[in-house]
């Protein structure tokens, strides 16, 4: 569950493995029910399985090319080019680093490595952090290298793609099928499912105390851009809708939506495009949205010509795919504020970094690879399980940085930061050996 940070004040206020790139992939990430263990979430168990390979980087920089090839080349598919010194063994962890530094035709520098040795089948686990910084990609894959497989196809299975804070991406690529558009695109099959941890489509914070004001803005410094569905400003109730109901103004006899107010003003920092307007955001449906823009401020205002008093702001956010909410486009924080006169002052605010923050805390990342099955973990926790149709070979382990724009606003806070790597382990089943 996020945490939610509600600031009550009494204010009478007079007036608040992106790799191989083809075609670069969207971010969608769908929010766990509940990112933190369960009883019932299905786990892996390692009991009767055994270590047969591992690479702990417990040794000096230099020997790290005993056992790895690394990228010395541009990757022009993303904005970094990749070279051996931005690997780097130091004390115990593998360290990918990203520099502001013009090579190779790009103005960023990285790494990218993958085993000498190549695996087939069983369970494949790397402990690691992110990057901390958006615009990264913090990457634990594999891929088929060099002839095509004599079983399957070539493929590409990333166990995460994590994006900065919280977002966890799993991706299987089909790279044998590339077909080209009357376009002139290439394109070809895959699969995607993220995970977008601390966040979560709807909002309701009832205030102990209601605010009285003439505007309230909701901000958020996400990015690269996000989506709010429906923005919900009640007066004083006993109790208040289910925020993802479609008829929450209808649900409550006698409570009143101000931002449906015909004299409400709706104002915002900018938009998307020229479909995402603001007034989408207070049309009564879902189905429409304001989009924020990528860079820059990112705020939605409403404004009332005459003072109202606030018991509860409902919001609901991102983006659904079938009936069903995906996690892409949420906020990954907010704060609500209300104007005083003078200033504005803070309602209340949420940054899932405090929930999940990948980059300050190492997490492990697992993928059980069967003939059969494709399952993929966090923390040895389930997050997805799809069969294997094609993923059929011997391949080696890769671990990747990269620069794109997809992962969220690329800036200077980049430069020296690294992917931090403290180990990589296969297992095989006992019986299997």
């Amino acid at each position: 569950m996020s945490r939610l940070h509600v600031y009550l004040r009494p204010l009478t206020i007079g007036i608040l493995a992106v790799f191989l790139g083809v075609v670069a992939p969207p971010s969608f990430a769908e929010t766990p029910a509940d990112p933190s263990p369960t009883v019932s979430q299905p786990q892996m168990d390692l009991s009767g399985w055994k270590l047969v390979w591992q690479d702990e980087f417990d040794y000096p920089n230099e020997d790290l090319d005993k056992h790895w090839e690394s990228q010395n080349a541009p990757s022009h598919h993303i904005l970094c080019s990749r070279w051996r010194e931005n690997v780097v063994v130091k004390d115990g962890i593998l360290h990918l680093v990203n520099r502001k530094q013009q090579r190779g035709g790009q103005d960023w520098t990285s790494g990218s490595i993958w085993t000498r040795k190549k695996f087939k089948y069983g369970y494949f686990e790397c402990r690691y952090r992110y990057a901390e910084a958006t615009g990264t990609n913090n990457s634990f894959w594999l891929m088929t290298r060099g002839d095509d497989p004599t079983e399957g196809k070539r493929f590409e299975i990333d166990i995460n793609e994590g994006h900065y804070p919280n977002e966890v991406n799993t991706n299987i690529h089909n790279w044998s099928d590339v077909v080209v558009g009357d376009d002139g695109k290439k394109s070809h099959p895959s699969a995607h499912k993220g995970f977008a941890f601390g966040m979560r489509p709807d909002y309701s914070l009832p205030l102990e105390i209601p605010i009285t004001t003439t505007r309230l803005r909701l901000a958020s410094n996400t990015s690269p851009h996000f989506h709010i569905r429906e923005l919900r400003v009640f007066g004083v109730g006993d109790r208040y809708p289910d925020p993802l109901s479609e008829s929450a103004d209808q649900d409550i006899d006698g409570l009143v939506n101000h931002a449906a107010d015909a004299s409400a003003r709706v104002t915002a920092s900018g938009v998307f495009n020229p479909n995402t307007r603001p007034e989408h955001a207070v049309d009564g449906t879902i189905s429409t949205s304001w989009t924020s823009p990528d860079d820059g401020e990112k705020w939605i205002e409403l404004q009332w010509p005459d003072p109202i008093t606030i018991g509860c702001v409902q919001f609901i956010n991102g983006w659904q795919k079938d009936g069903h909410w995906t996690g892409w486009g949420q906020v990954s924080d907010y704060t609500i504020k209300a104007h005083d006169g003078k200033t504005w002052q803070d309602v209340a605010t949420m940054n899932s970094k405090d929930e999940a923050d990948f980059g300050a805390n190492y997490h492990t990342y697992g993928l059980l690879w069967t003939e059969d099955e494709l399952v993929f973990y966090q923390d040895r926790k389930e997050l997805r399980r799809t069969p294997n149709e094609f993923c059929k070979s011997e391949c080696p382990i890769w671990l990747s940085e990269a620069i794109i724009h997809w992962a969220g606003t690329v800036s200077d806070q980049i430069d020296g930061t690294s992917m931090k790597v403290d180990w990589v382990r296969y297992y095989q089943k006992e019986n299997e050996r």
